[in-house]
């Protein structure tokens, strides 16, 4: 039987599907791919995706209630090493559409899908500021379940106004290629560690609610 080929999921959250979101994200990509890791690009910003209604469906049937590319990216996402998730930045946030996958993403496979150690990056493209914000943001999702972020030499983002901007900010897409080194390695060393040994145990069993009967 061969060995699992290593995979990462590529997620574009901005509708501009040529802008500097992807731009950054194909620098990304080349340098995955020359270091053995395989890609998906699943497009996000330019769908209809729809918040979190808290209905819960999802504790049920095992998937979201909005049959959309929330649950076509659910069994990918199973089955990849890890994700990275490009946004453009909106008054120093993420895109709504990219927001609304992700929480709607998260929140309906927390019982059904393990991302526990699959890596987690964020890129982000700003034309002036709030990257940071934006890149903070997004990053929330993956600390909240065990996933190792990706780092790089300096904060994931590039600068621009169209694609041709960013090809002048070359920092820019030396990070991205930093990141893209990192993000290889990480996968791969999860990988041999996990090889040698369990993964580090995750504890579910406490849940704080303010109830409790010394209260009482």
């Amino acid at each position: 039987m061969s060995e699992r080929a290593y995979k990462i999921l590529l997620i574009n959250g901005s509708p501009q599907l040529k802008g500097c979101v992807s731009r950054a994200l194909d620098e990304v990509e080349k340098t995955l791919n020359e270091n053995g890791i395989s890609t998906e690009r699943i497009n996000v910003g330019n769908k209809d995706v729809r918040g979190c209604i808290a209905c819960n469906y999802c504790r049920t049937h095992g998937k979201c209630v909005f049959n959309d590319i929330v649950n076509e990216t659910a069994p990918k996402l199973a089955e990849a090493d890890g994700m990275i998730v490009g946004t453009p930045v909106y008054y120093a946030g993420a895109n709504g559409q990219l927001h609304a996958f992700m929480d709607r993403l998260f929140y309906s496979t927390s019982g059904t899908i393990d991302l526990n150690q699959k890596v987690g990056a964020t890129v982000v493209s700003s034309r002036r500021a709030g990257s940071t914000s934006a890149f903070d943001d997004i990053n929330h999702f993956f600390t909240m379940c065990s996933m190792p972020i990706v780092s790089s030499t300096y904060w994931n983002e590039v600068h621009g106004f169209t694609a041709e901007d960013v090809e002048d900010d070359l920092e820019g897409l030396q990070t991205m290629r930093n990141l893209g080194r990192n993000a290889a390695f990480l996968i791969k060393a999860i990988r041999a560690q996990k090889e040698k040994e369990e993964l580090p145990v995750q504890e579910h069993d406490k849940f704080t609610h303010f109830h409790s009967e010394a209260r009482h």
